[in-house]
């Protein structure tokens, strides 16, 4: 049975709303609001939901690039949640980040080859000379060649620059790789390049992801495991192969019926959820989607469900289940 890497427990990240000229504190905006997960050594997470639910930002805190307002994140059972300065650049070395724009996350002052030695530098396991040997390797790993290094981003196309971000988060050797809408920038046929690259990687160097992204597809694509997140809440996560089978949640049930469905053959009745996502600075009481569920209950407007085990490793926050 494979280890526990990342245990996030119960975390939380709201951003105060202020006003006036003493710009006091009138509110909250719950971006994440108590979500729990882990991950195992070798994983791929996905965590899917629509734009505004709170994906990006728990990346963020996972990442440590977010203090979490409250909460645990625990990385090969170490409290990492309020490391700072020198403790967190002990560990950061060990969890990475790839971004979602290749055109503005490498600087477009550098070449290739700064971009790539620069992890070694600045982390003290190499001297310049010594860092810049490292990046030839580094490159074929990517599929890109080691002639590539003396050019600069401006040269590359969208998905060779994606490339190089993936290279820039392999250089340390990391445990884990959080991938922030890695491929949603990119033509499709681009995209399934970059996600065979990711998995072949994770094989090769046993690799754990959370793979964040809003295309159902994609998603399905890479991962093992996947979360769907609504307002903040996590509301449904188990195996790939459960969830996009016989969806529970009835939010996950309308997210995959309104993606594309590959095969000619299969019809999938589209559910076409009511109203307008709530704010997340004035969440509904009860469970946060029962303002556009088809199937809302009394105790769903009072009492928020929990994310409970229905069935061996597979959750789901709905009171339909309960």
């Amino acid at each position: 049975m494979s280890e526990i890497l990342l245990d996030v427990q119960h975390v939380k990240k709201y951003f105060p709303i202020k006003q006036g000229v003493l710009l006091r504190t009138v509110g909250h905006v719950k971006a994440v609001d108590d979500v729990s997960f882990t991950l195992k050594s070798g994983e791929t997470l996905g965590i899917v939901g629509e734009s505004g639910c709170g994906k990006s930002t728990l990346g963020r805190m996972i990442m440590r690039v977010l203090e979490p307002t409250d909460g645990k994140i625990l990385f090969n059972n170490q409290d990492i949640t309020h490391l700072k300065g020198q403790e967190l650049r002990k560990i950061r070395s060990q969890f990475q980040m790839v971004f979602q724009d290749p055109y503005s996350s490498l600087n477009p002052k550098m070449t290739v080859e700064q971009i790539l030695a620069e992890p070694y530098y600045v982390n003290k396991i190499a001297d310049w000379k010594e860092a810049k040997e490292r990046v030839g390797p580094l490159l074929t790993r990517v599929g890109l060649k080691e002639t590539d290094r003396s050019k600069s981003p401006s040269e590359f196309s969208g998905g060779q620059r994606q490339r190089i971000g993936i290279a820039r988060a392999l250089a340390l050797n990391p445990s884990l790789v959080v991938a922030d809408e890695a491929v949603s920038a990119l033509d499709v046929s681009i995209q399934s390049q970059i996600l065979n690259l990711m998995r072949d990687l994770k094989e090769e160097l046993n690799l754990s992801y959370i793979f964040i992204s809003h295309n159902l597809s994609v998603v399905k694509h890479i991962s093992d495991r996947v979360g769907v997140m609504y307002l903040g809440n996590l509301v449904e996560i188990g195996s790939k192969r459960e969830l996009y089978k016989k969806p529970l949640h009835p939010y996950t049930q309308a997210l995959l019926s309104s993606a594309p469905e590959p095969k000619r053959n299969v019809k999938r009745e589209k559910i076409v959820l009511k109203g307008e996502v709530p704010s997340p600075a004035n969440p509904p009481s009860g469970c946060p989607f029962h303002t556009r569920c088809p199937y809302v209950m009394g105790i769903c407007k009072e009492v928020r469900p929990i994310l409970k085990e229905v069935s061996s490793e597979y959750s789901v926050a709905c009171h339909l289940h309960h």
